[in-house]
C-alpha cells in the first residue's frame, strides 16, 4: 500500500493553496491511521509529518503517546524523530512525560550517540520530577570519557538545577572540578553555567574566584573570557579585594584586544564592579571613556547604543571625563535612529553642569525647530485640493515625518530641557534672564502639551529670584503684546498656559512697569474669549491689579487732564468684563462679577467728580494730594485708591512645604469634637448601665440612645405624623479616659467604610491626656513667641505706594529663595542640598566651554544690560505677619483676592 511521505505532504500543501485547510484535514485523517500502525517506520513517518504541521500551527498534542513510542525505538534514526517531536510539542503539562523516566535513564547508559541525543532532548523537556529523578545520572555523566558528552551533560544539569534547586548542592562541587577539565569546550560550558547561576546569588560563588582568575589570565578564547568577565562583574560588589586584583588584567585586555564584544564587556564590568573608583581607577576610567567615545563614532548603530548606555553609568562619577566628548555626544542627538536619540538625551541630561547648561540647552532646543527640508513638496492635485477645499482629505500632508517632528519625541525634548534647568532648585542656572528667555522660546516652538510646566517654572523663578522680576515683567509684557499664541490658544499643542503666567507676573509685579496702563488693552482685547477659562480669570484679575497700581500712581501726581484717560480706561474694563459675568465657568463668573461691581463704583465716582480750584497753600495741596487718609477732600477722585490696597497689601513670596504643618492649633479648638452630633447608636441586649430608651417610630423602626453616655439624660419627644423623635443631651460628662478612647475607637471603626469621612489608618502613637492634667509635663521654653490672641492678630499698616522707578539697573547678584516662608517662630528646613555657588567676577571668570559648531545662546534685545553671575545665599528668616498664600513650596496658581 502506497503511503504519503513528508515530501509528498509538502508538495500537496503547495499544490492546494486555494483549499489548504481541506487538504490538511484529509492529511491528518491519514496520519491518525498511520500512527496506530504496528510498523515503526510508518509510525515514525506519521510523527515526522505531525511535527511539520505543528510548526505551521496545528495541534499535535493528541499524538503525544505515539511520540513516546517512537522515542523508545532501538533504531537511532527513528529514535531521533521521536526526540525531535518531543522537543517540538511537549511542555511542562504533558501527561506522558511521567512515562519517559525509565526510558531516559536507559538511553543515558546506551551508546554515545544515543546519550548525546538524549541529553539534548532532556534539556528541552525536563520537568521538576524528571530533574529530581535524573540528577544522579546527569552528575555521573560529568565524568564521561567523551568530551562532547561531558559538555552536553553540564548544560543539561543546568536545566535540571533550574527546575530542581536541590540539585545545586550535589552538582556545584562537580562543576568546580570541570573548571580544570583538559577540554576547552567543557571548561567554556562550565563557565557559561556558572555565569548564569551567579546572576541569582553571586555570593555563593566567591570561592571560585581563584580558578576563574587563572582562566582570565591564561585563556585565549574570547567567548569564554566574556563569560568570565561577566561573572567577575557579579562577584566584585560582594568582594572588594577583587577590584584591585582585576584592574591589571582587565586594563591589559581593554588596551590590546581587537574584539569589540570583549572590549565592551570589560568596560561594562569595570563600571558595575566599582573598578573606576579611587585614584587607581582614574586612568582606567579615562581609558574606558575614550573607548566608548570611539564606539559612538562607529557606523554600527548597535555599538552607538551600548556606548551611550555605558556612558550614562560613568557620568555620575566622572563627569569631567565625559565632558571632553561633549560635541561627539551631542551629535548623536541628530541620529536618525530614535532609540539612539533617546539614549543620547539621557546622557546629555546627566552631564549638565553650570558651565555646559547653556550650550546643551541651545543644542536640544534647536531640534524643536521644524526642518523645512524634511517635508516633501506637494503635488499639483494636492495643492489644488488644499486651496479649493481646505478641509479636504486630499490636502497635502508630509509623506515622511522626521523623528524630530514626532509629537512624542518633541514632548521628551521639551521635558528634558525643563528638567535639566530646574533640577536641584535651579542649581545649574547661572543666568536667570537667559532661562526666562528659554522658557518663552520653548513655548513658541514646542508644539506639544508642556504649557503647564512652563507656566509653573515661570511663576516659580520670578517668585524665588527677586532680582529677575523687572526683566521678567518686560519679557511677559512682550509676550502679551504678541498675539501669536493668543490666536492659536485652542489649537492642540499650543502652550497657551504661558499666557496665564505672563498675565499673573505682570499683574503681581506691575510696579516694575513704567507705563502699566498701556498693557490693559492687550489684556482686554476681544480675542481673550478664545482662551481657557482659567486664563481668562487671571486676565481679569491682572487687569484689576494693573489698574489699581496705575490709578494710585495717577492719584499721587493728579492733574485734571488725567480724568479723561482714567474714565476711558474704566469704561474699557467695564465693557470687556461685563461679557464674562454670565460665563459658564464659575471662577470666571465670580471674578468678572466682583470686578464689574468695583469698577462700576469707580465709574460713578469719576462721573460725580468735579475739579477743585487750586489751593493757594502748596503744602496743603501736597498734603491732601498724597495722603488719601488726611482730613479734608483731596483734589483727586478718592476711588482711585480703592483697588490698589486689595492686591498690594502683602508681598507674595514662596511658601515652604512644611509651613502648613508648622501652624500651631489655636487655643480652645478641639479637632476631635463633633461639629454635628451623630444620631444615637443602637444597643443590643439589656444593659442597666446604658439606660437606653427605645421608642417605636413609623413602621417598627427604633431610635436608640448611645450606650457610651452616662449620667442623667433629658428627653424631649415631638410627635409628627405618628413618628417620635428622641433628643438626648448629657447634663454632665463623667467618662473616664479609657471609656473615651474606647468610644473613639468604636466610632473610627464604624466610619471606616463611610464615604463621607476620611480615616487615617496610621495608628496613633500619642496617648490622649486631655483629662489627665497632672500627667502633662511643665517645661519652660526659652525664646519662644507668645501665643496670646493679642499677639497673633495684628493691625495691617496702611500701604505706601512705591515711588516710580527709573531706568532699570540689574542687581549685581541674585538670591534664590530655596526654603520659602514659614510661620512665625518656625525654622524652614532646607529642601534641596544646594551646592554653594560663589560669585565670579567678569575679569576672573572661566568662560563656559562652548561647542565648536553651535553659537552661544543669545538673549532677546529686550534686556538693557548683562547681569553678573548669580550668588546663591540663604535668605534671612521672614518676619512675622507675612500672609500665607499656599500650602506647598511653590507659588500659588491664583491671583491675589
Amino acid at each position: 500500500m502506497w503511503e504519503r511521505t513528508l515530501q509528498d505532504l509538502i508538495r500537496g500543501l503547495r499544490a492546494n493553496k486555494k483549499d489548504e485547510s481541506k487538504f490538511i484535514a484529509k492529511a491528518v485523517d491519514e496520519i491518525r491511521k498511520e500512527v496506530k500502525s504496528e510498523d515503526m517506520e510508518l509510525k515514525a513517518g506519521a510523527v515526522l509529518k505531525l511535527t511539520y504541521l505543528d510548526m505551521l500551527g496545528y495541534d499535535m498534542s493528541w499524538a503525544s503517546f505515539h511520540v513516546v513510542e517512537v522515542m523508545s525505538s532501538p533504531r537511532f534514526h527513528l529514535k531521533s524523530v521521536g526526540y525531535l517531536a518531543a522537543v517540538q510539542s511537549f511542555d511542562q503539562d504533558t501527561d506522558v512525560l511521567m512515562l519517559t523516566t525509565n526510558l531516559l535513564k536507559k538511553d543515558l547508559t546506551s551508546a554515545p550517540a544515543d546519550v548525546a541525543m538524549t541529553l539534548n532532548g532532556l534539556s528541552h523537556i525536563v520537568t521538576t520530577d524528571l530533574a529530581r529523578d535524573l540528577t544522579p545520572e546527569l552528575i555521573s555523566m560529568l565524568t564521561h570519557s567523551r568530551a562532547h558528552i561531558r559538555k552536553r551533560a553540564i548544560l543539561a544539569l543546568y536545566k535540571a538545577m533550574v527546575k530542581y534547586p536541590e540539585a545545586l548542592q550535589q552538582g556545584i562541587a562537580r562543576l568546580k572540578e570541570k573548571l580544570d577539565d583538559p577540554d576547552p569546550g567543557v571548561v567554556a560550558s562550565t563557565v557559561n553555567v556558572l555565569c548564569e547561576l551567579a546572576r541569582r546569588k553571586p555570593e555563593d560563588y566567591l570561592t571560585l574566584a581563584p580558578q576563574l582568575f587563572h582562566l582570565l589570565t591564561t585563556s585565549t578564547n574570547n567567548w569564554m573570557l566574556i563569560k568570565i568577565i561577566k561573572l567577575f562583574g557579579s562577584l566584585s560588589p560582594h568582594e572588594p579585594r577583587l577590584v584591585k586584583k582585576l584592574q591589571p588584567p582587565i586594563t591589559e585586555l581593554i588596551s590590546t584586544t581587537p574584539a569589540i564584544s570583549l572590549l565592551y564587556e570589560c568596560v561594562h564590568t569595570c563600571i558595575i564592579g566599582g573598578m573606576l573608583q579611587g585614584p587607581s581607577g582614574h586612568s582606567l576610567a579615562k581609558m574606558c571613556v575614550s573607548k566608548l567615545a570611539a564606539f559612538i563614532q562607529d557606523a554600527d548603530q548597535n555599538l552607538k547604543y551600548i556606548a551611550l548606555l555605558a556612558l550614562v553609568k560613568i557620568v555620575p562619577t566622572h563627569p569631567h571625563l565625559v565632558a571632553e566628548y561633549q560635541d561627539t555626544i551631542l551629535a548623536s542627538v541628530n541620529d536618525q535612529d530614535i532609540s539612539i536619540r533617546m539614549r543620547a538625551l539621557d546622557l546629555v541630561s546627566a552631564m549638565v553642569t553650570p558651565n555646559s547648561l547653556q550650550s546643551i540647552v541651545q543644542q536640544v532646543l534647536s531640534h524643536l525647530v521644524p526642518d523645512s527640508s524634511s517635508t516633501a513638496a506637494p503635488t499639483a492635485a494636492q495643492s489644488l485640493a488644499q486651496h479649493t477645499v481646505p478641509g479636504s482629505p486630499t490636502a497635502f500632508k508630509p509623506l515622511h515625518m522626521s523623528p524630530s517632528q514626532s509629537p512624542a519625541y518633541r514632548l521628551v525634548l521639551s521635558q528634558r530641557i525643563l528638567s535639566m534647568c530646574s533640577q536641584s532648585m535651579y542649581e545649574n542656572v547661572t543666568n536667570f534672564e537667559w532661562y526666562l528667555s528659554v522658557l518663552v522660546d520653548l513655548a513658541h516652538v514646542a508644539n506639544v502639551d508642556v504649557g503647564s510646566q512652563i507656566r509653573d517654572q515661570l511663576v516659580d523663578v520670578v517668585g524665588r529670584v527677586k532680582g529677575v522680576r523687572r526683566y521678567a515683567v518686560k519679557l511677559m509684557y512682550t509676550l502679551l503684546c504678541d498675539d501669536t499664541i493668543l490666536h492659536n490658544a485652542r489649537d492642540e499643542g499650543t502652550c497657551s498656559e504661558v499666557l496665564w503666567a505672563a498675565a499673573w507676573i505682570c499683574g503681581e509685579y506691575c510696579s516694575e512697569l513704567s507705563e502699566p496702563q498701556k498693557l490693559l488693552p492687550y489684556l482686554l482685547q476681544a480675542e481673550m474669549a478664545n482662551l481657557l477659562p482659567e486664563i481668562i480669570a487671571v486676565y481679569i484679575q491682572a487687569s484689576s491689579k494693573i489698574f489699581g497700581y496705575w490709578a494710585a500712581e495717577v492719584a499721587q501726581r493728579w492733574d485734571d487732564d488725567d480724568l479723561a484717560e482714567v474714565k476711558s480706561t474704566v469704561d474699557l474694563i467695564i465693557g470687556r468684563v461685563r461679557e464674562f459675568v454670565s460665563n459658564p465657568d464659575v471662577e470666571v463668573q465670580e471674578r468678572a462679577a466682583n470686578t464689574l461691581q468695583l469698577f462700576t463704583f469707580i465709574q460713578a465716582d469719576l462721573n460725580a467728580y468735579r475739579p477743585r480750584p487750586i489751593i493757594d497753600n502748596p503744602f496743603a495741596e501736597a498734603s491732601s494730594s498724597f495722603d488719601p487718609m488726611a482730613s479734608g477732600e483731596p483734589r483727586f477722585p478718592k476711588s482711585l485708591y480703592l483697588i490698589q490696597p486689595l492686591h498690594g497689601t502683602y508681598e507674595l513670596n514662596p511658601v515652604a512645604l512644611a509651613a502648613q504643618a508648622s501652624v500651631p492649633i489655636p487655643d480652645g479648638l478641639d479637632l476631635d469634637a463633633w461639629i454635628v452630633a451623630p444620631p444615637p447608636e443602637p444597643v443590643a441586649g439589656d444593659d442597666a448601665e446604658a439606660k437606653v430608651r427605645k421608642v417605636k417610630k413609623g413602621k417598627g423602626k427604633e431610635v436608640n440612645g448611645s450606650k457610651a453616655k452616662s449620667g442623667k439624660k433629658k428627653h424631649k419627644e415631638e410627635a409628627n405624623g405618628g413618628d417620635a423623635v428622641v433628643l438626648m443631651a448629657p447634663e454632665g460628662d463623667t467618662e473616664t479616659p479609657e471609656q473615651r478612647e474606647q468610644r473613639l475607637a468604636e466610632r473610627r471603626e464604624r466610619m471606616r467604610d463611610d464615604p463621607y469621612y476620611l480615616i487615617d489608618d496610621q495608628p496613633s502613637t500619642s496617648k490622649r491626656v486631655d483629662d489627665d492634667l497632672d500627667s502633662i509635663p511643665v517645661v519652660r521654653l526659652e525664646g519662644m513667641p507668645s501665643l496670646t490672641p493679642g499677639e497673633i492678630y495684628f493691625i495691617l499698616p496702611i500701604p505706601t505706594l512705591p515711588s516710580l522707578r527709573e531706568d532699570y539697573t540689574p542687581s549685581s547678584s541674585f538670591v534664590i529663595d530655596r526654603d520659602g516662608e514659614m510661620p512665625a517662630g518656625a525654622v524652614a528646613p532646607s529642601l534641596v542640598p544646594s551646592r554653594t555657588m560663589t560669585p565670579v567676577s567678569p575679569e576672573s571668570s572661566t568662560p563656559a566651554r562652548m561647542m565648536s559648531s553651535f553659537p552661544q545662546y543669545e538673549v532677546d534685545e529686550i534686556r538693557t544690560s548683562t547681569p553678573e553671575p548669580i550668588k546663591v545665599t540663604r535668605p534671612k528668616k521672614k518676619t512675622p505677619g507675612k500672609k500665607k498664600r499656599t500650602q506647598n513650596g511653590s507659588l500659588p496658581h491664583v491671583s491675589n483676592p
